[in-house]
């Protein structure tokens, strides 16, 4: 499916969209800011405490009773380290009520755009894409605003403040605990640096191929487990592992030489005071402000690590928000199919598509092509085919899951296109291959297509598919929930409940996308019948694998590559002797086979 992104425009900033999202909240987060700030600066304080300290004992001694000063400094140390922890808590308090409602608005806005874009959307891009889009990445964002950019503000101000305190007490160490500083920040530029952008971007697609393949894995244990198969089964799955493997194990290999200097740059702050201070005394120059001095940077010093070292990880942190807004962006720039102006109502329920070509891409190959074929009311009409011969594609053009590139599909003689969704929807109802039932009761899960719909009519609905003898046996009818005290349904039973909801729906037109695919022989009989009962008054399409299920329709279409292969009934398919015919003996062949034939 092709899908329509806005033009490109001039984009703001990462933050500037965080805040976008934020709207009177944001206050919250330039608060947090200041606090933070605040409380940087707060923390630095105890240090100048400490040295006062120091010093005095040093200026006094050997009589330390004329030390008049040190419990005042050590109290006066302490209310300062409390105040620092008391404003930090109060910035990540409105950081943190700022960040959630901003992640809640992000999953709001992603949410409300997914749901008006076209049900093909999530198979193009992935459903593991979409969700983690969804939940991960606007959970990223969620970090940043909490954690991080407090944090960053606070990075900002002491280093700041360190340059003037460095430079205040002795400029001589001012300079040397400058010098690993700007050694580790170049090597930490080429960890964080611009090319870690594109390393953040290949990380998050490692991951999100990951996602999607094990997605597709999980939905197919039943025939691992069935036929006995492992994981390397699904070579896709174990490929997108492997690559996340080696790409984690490249980088990490790249940046191990880059770590390891930057961890032994930045904290060798006190080789270069040491030296200095050797320097300074060599010989008989012993004075007691070059030593003063040194302890307090000695003292110092370990916070110049911390900071950097927040420094570093805040930069990486702040790549995967803008690799997260870029990937949420993706998502948002995709325009939903076009609504018209004064929608039609159709007029009847017959289907038809008129000389209809589809490509799921620009550069892929026709997944049908130029094809022409109608279904009417008080008719089973079925569409069967190899796999990839487009049967599923002809289901959702008819949804309007995805427009034609050529040609028209007509609903009840009128073009899709010129027909509003809601107004679609209402006339067309679809019945999924694994059809998911919420773990509600079985009334709820039939009022999801009709939530004014009586008791009576939700057991006149069920009576006509076939279910009668499903809510006999569940211990409180209708009203039984499902998943609750070991009620469960098998997936025959699940599909003809789904039916029974398009019952009552009661559109005109109904899809069936392999209804019946998990029906055992026992339960398709009644699967049958439900079909039969659906037909009347309304236009059935069915998609089948399972040819049985399609013995008495009314006109079958055979699909190849694309286009009608043959039509019409199954006794005239079979009489022509051509592929419907070659299905059918393949089908009875594979119905009929035992263990022993494979000897």
């Amino acid at each position: 499916m092709r899908l329509k992104a806005k033009k490109p425009g001039k984009s703001p900033s990462a933050f500037g969209r965080l805040m976008a999202y934020a709207g009177r909240y944001k206050a919250l987060t330039y608060l947090s800011l200041i606090l933070s700030a605040l409380s940087s600066v707060l923390a630095l304080l105890p240090f100048v405490c400490l040295w006062r300290i120091i010093r005095e004992v040093l200026e006094v001694r050997p009589d330390f009773s004329k030390a008049t000063g040190i419990v005042r400094n050590g109290w006066l140390a302490v209310l300062f380290a409390v105040l620092a922890w008391l404003v930090y808590v109060g910035a990540l308090v409105c950081s943190h009520g700022s960040a959630f409602r901003t992640a809640a608005n992000m999953k709001k806005a992603l949410m409300r755009h997914i749901a008006r874009l076209p049900i093909g959307f999530a198979d193009e891009m992935g459903s593991g894409k979409v969700r983690r889009t969804v939940t991960e990445m606007t959970g990223s964002t969620e970090t940043l605003l909490a954690h991080n950019l407090p944090d960053m503000a606070g990075a900002i101000t002491m280093p700041v403040c360190m340059v003037v305190m460095l430079f205040v007490y002795d400029w001589r160490y001012g300079i040397a605990c400058l010098v690993p500083i700007a050694l580790s920040f170049a090597v930490m530029m080429r960890m964080a640096g611009p090319a870690m952008q594109e390393d953040m971007r290949q990380y998050q697609n490692a991951l999100e191929r990951m996602s999607n393949e094990a997605v597709e894995y999980v939905r197919g244990v039943p025939v691992v487990k069935t036929f006995s198969q492992t994981v390397f089964s699904f070579h896709r799955f174990k490929a997108s592992i492997d690559d996340y493997r080696d790409f984690c194990m490249h980088y990490t290999r790249m940046m191990r030489s880059s770590m390891v200097g930057y961890t032994v740059l930045i904290n060798s702050a006190y080789v270069f005071i040491l030296g200095l201070a050797l320097f300074l005394t060599r010989g008989d120059n012993y004075r007691m402000d070059i030593l003063l001095n040194f302890l307090f940077y000695v003292i110092f010093t370990p916070a110049i690590a911390t900071t950097m070292t927040k420094v570093m990880f805040m930069s990486e942190n702040d790549m995967k928000v803008k690799d997260a807004v870029a990937r949420m962006d993706a998502i948002l720039s995709i325009q939903p199919l076009p609504e018209p102006e004064q929608g039609r109502e159709p007029k009847g329920a017959s289907v038809e598509l008129t000389d209809v070509t589809y490509r799921y891409a620009p550069d892929a190959p026709a997944a049908v092509s130029h094809l022409s074929l109608k279904a009417e009311r008080n008719a089973i009409t079925a569409i069967v085919g190899p796999s990839g011969s487009g049967k599923t594609t002809v289901a959702g053009l008819i949804s309007r899951f995805f427009d034609p590139q050529e040609g028209q599909v007509l609903v009840g003689g009128v073009d899709a296109r010129r027909i509003s969704k809601e107004t679609l929807m209402r006339h067309v109802a679809y019945v999924f291959q694994d059809s998911r039932l919420l773990k509600r009761s079985i009334a709820d899960n039939l009022r999801v297509a009709k939530p004014d719909a009586t008791e009576g009519e939700m057991l006149e609905a069920l009576r006509k598919a076939q279910c009668t003898d499903i809510i006999e046996r569940l211990p409180e009818g209708i009203h039984t929930v499902l998943g609750s005290k070991g009620t469960y349904l098998s997936g025959g039973e699940q599909q003809r409940i789904a039916i029974a909801r398009a019952m009552l729906k009661n559109a005109d037109i109904v899809i069936l996308d392999e209804a019946s695919a998990f029906a055992d022989p026992e339960c398709e009989a009644q699967v049958q019948l439900a079909f039969q009962a659906m037909a009347k008054g309304r236009t059935v399409i069915m998609i089948a694998h399972r040819l049985s299920t399609i013995r008495n329709a009314d006109r079958i279409y055979v699909l190849k590559d694309g286009q009608v292969e043959e039509q019409g009934k199954h006794d005239e398919l079979l009489s022509k002797n051509g592929l419907y015919a070659a299905m059918w003996a393949e089908y009875r062949k594979s119905v009929n086979w035992k263990v022993g034939d494979a000897a």
